[in-house]
């Protein structure tokens, strides 16, 4: 089976690189660092497809040292740990690991002293921001390297060499009649660009291929199915995640949650999505859909991947089979659309709060009636402006909880609303 184009382009040397000339041209940092063979603990961040990986392979094959490869997404203390100890059998190791950002505290707190002995040099790489995804004792034994996403000179030059110096698309004759749609789609990721043009050559059954936009966008839209994170297929799955939760078809939602776990989706994306449909459309049907959808967000937070697919599992599967109610939702719409309509209504002097003298005078909490002084604890008085007096914004939904909330509503108001 051979290995997929961009995997037979990836450089081996500095010098082979397109794009991040800042971080790897004659003179700069990098470059110099593999020169003195002297390689510290680094992050490198930047978008996806840019050179993360390749410039890891890059410094430890120039070191001629032990390397070492982990995924955050997978891997966990304890394949750290055991990277760790091979370590210590060998001098200068190199570690690297992708979407170090996924990694939480304790399996961040892993790495620490490994570090700072100097029995692994680190390279991590992140999409995220290191100052907030990176925990501060492992990033003051790091340098942070930014590198950017490559622009429309670099995917050019990087589409000129895979058709000229790949031996199976050199055996095509490949005319580059437009580009324009293959940038576009690859968002200045590299390895996209490269899967692109390598699903575009081996659907042609012709040695001789004319690549235009049109031709580009017919065959990626037949034959592509990528999940991208930032593309259009990051949100449509995340709609029919939301959608089969609201739907109550929980085997659905964990398809799809299971494809954006695959996809590499951000945990705490998938959680804050959960936390948010937990009041959107359970609300207080039941009420414990909140209560577990935070502990959920929580709890990934502290476990990262892979363990919390099975705590993501758990809460899509609990809201998917709750009763269901957007009242909450059509509530607080119905009362932010009145606030726009009507802008800052006066509060009614009897529930103002009256701290001074003035206050008083002027008739601040005049009449106010303390509600627990009352029968059932409750007094019929105003609380609206005058000019929405006896608006209704909140109707129960049709379900046994909140038809509990309607009756005892229904009990106090029922000189007040017609309920």
């Amino acid at each position: 089976m051979q290995a997929p184009l961009a995997e037979r382009l990836r450089p081996t040397t500095l010098s082979q690189l397109v794009g991040q000339q800042h971080l790897t041209g004659e003179g700069s940092i990098l470059q110099r660092a593999i020169s003195n063979n002297n390689i510290p603990s680094m992050i490198l961040w930047g978008p996806p497809g840019v050179g993360k990986t390749t410039i890891a392979n890059i410094i430890a094959h120039a070191v001629n040292a032990p390397y070492y490869q982990l995924s955050a997404i997978s891997s966990g203390v304890k394949e750290v740990r055991e990277v760790i100890e091979q370590a210590k059998q060998t001098s200068r190791a190199v570690l690297f690991i992708d979407e170090i950002h996924r990694f939480n505290k304790g399996q961040q707190d892993a790495l620490l002293g490994a570090v700072e002995k100097g029995i692994i040099t680190l390279i991590g790489a992140t999409t995220e921001n290191p100052s907030f995804e990176v925990n501060s004792a492992l990033l003051s034994r790091c340098q942070v390297f930014v590198l950017k996403a490559l622009d429309k000179e670099d995917l050019l030059q990087l589409l000129h060499k895979a058709i000229t110096e790949d031996e199976l698309l050199k055996t095509k004759q490949i005319e580059l009649k437009e580009t324009e749609a293959m940038l576009r789609l690859s968002g200045g990721d590299a390895r996209k660009l490269l899967n692109i043009i390598e699903l575009i050559t081996d659907s042609s059954t012709s040695k001789e291929i004319v690549i235009t936009d049109e031709y580009v966008l017919n065959t990626i839209q037949q034959k592509m199915a990528l999940y991208d994170k930032s593309g259009e297929q990051h949100y449509d799955i995340i709609s029919a995640f939301i959608k089969s939760i609201r739907g109550s078809d929980p085997g659905a939602a964990v398809y799809w949650l299971a494809r954006m776990i695959e996809g590499g989706e951000d945990v705490k994306f998938i959680a804050r999505r959960l936390l948010i449909l937990a009041s959107e459309d359970i609300g207080n049907a039941n009420p414990n859909a909140l209560l577990l959808a935070n502990a959920t967000f929580e709890a990934v937070n502290k476990i990262g991947y892979p363990e919390s697919q099975l705590i993501l599992s758990q809460c899509a599967i609990y809201l998917a089979s709750s009763a269901k109610s957007n009242s909450a939702t059509v509530a607080i719409g119905e009362a932010m659309a009145a606030v726009k309509q009507l802008g800052d209504l006066p509060v009614p002097l009897h529930i103002r709060n009256a701290p001074t003298k003035l206050m008083k005078d002027l008739g601040y909490k005049k009449g106010y009636e303390y509600s627990h002084n009352f029968e059932n604890n409750f007094s019929s008085q105003e609380y609206l402006p005058d000019a929405i007096k006896g608006k209704q914004f909140y109707e129960p939904g049709k379900n046994a909880r909140e038809e509990e909330m309607r009756k005892f509503l229904k009990q106090l108001w029922k000189e007040k609303y017609n309920y």
